[in-house]
């Protein structure tokens, strides 16, 4: 049984797995191109927040859900660590990684207070708070953003599709307009380096 399933593997035809790569990687290079143009002044913008909040020994705050939570986790390490070459840590936080807050919160007030209530507790004025929604339409995210503007604090979202409920909430929006969620994602993490790339730059900690 196994020799006959490894055979039919073998047999089949990899034209259709060659084709949608290519139309998936035109996708991409599409969703990645049009940054330049239609994104490079917000992208400048962004950096500038950011650089103005770690050089006055503030702190990002990083939240969404899903892969944009684990995207969240990726940029706040990159700047806890590194990006381009070894430098001092800059002061920045997923709120995505504390189990024991979030399942303690979405039990007692509701998944929908798990990043309003981490900025309740630990944002203060000069921080930055950056939420990640593909769609715009995330209720934890939107409460995370109206918490971090009642608490003084700058905001920023990496949006997606029209921007949603969220693309007029935050202080700067950058929205990838396109329907598909991993080009959107792909187009997130690729700006989250570029703000990672930048701030270092501002700083003078590229060698």
């Amino acid at each position: 049984m196994r020799a006959q399933i490894a055979k039919k593997w073998v047999e089949t035809p990899d034209n259709d797995f060659g084709a949608l790569i290519e139309r998936r990687v035109s996708e991409h290079q599409a969703v990645i191109e049009n940054i330049a143009s239609a994104h490079r002044e917000t992208i400048v913008r962004m950096a500038k927040v950011l650089t103005h909040c770690l050089k006055n020994g503030h702190c990002i705050f990083w939240f969404g859900n899903g892969g944009s939570a684990s995207d969240s986790q990726h940029l706040a390490a990159e700047f806890v660590g590194r990006f381009v070459s070894d430098r001092r840590a800059l002061r920045s936080v997923a709120l995505t990684t504390d189990t024991s807050i979030l399942t303690s919160v979405g039990n007692d007030f509701g998944f929908d207070q798990i990043f309003s209530r981490q900025i309740e507790a630990l944002g203060r004025p000069g921080d930055v708070a950056v939420g990640l929604s593909t769609s715009g339409n995330s209720d934890n995210v939107i409460n995370g953003i109206c918490a971090a503007r009642e608490a003084g604090l700058r905001t920023m979202t990496l949006l997606g599709k029209c921007g949603g409920q969220m693309r007029d909430q935050a202080d700067i929006s950058l929205i990838i307009d396109d329907p598909v969620t991993a080009r959107i994602q792909e187009a997130h993490i690729f700006v989250g380096h570029l703000l990672c790339e930048l701030v270092e730059t501002d700083l003078d900690l590229v060698e």
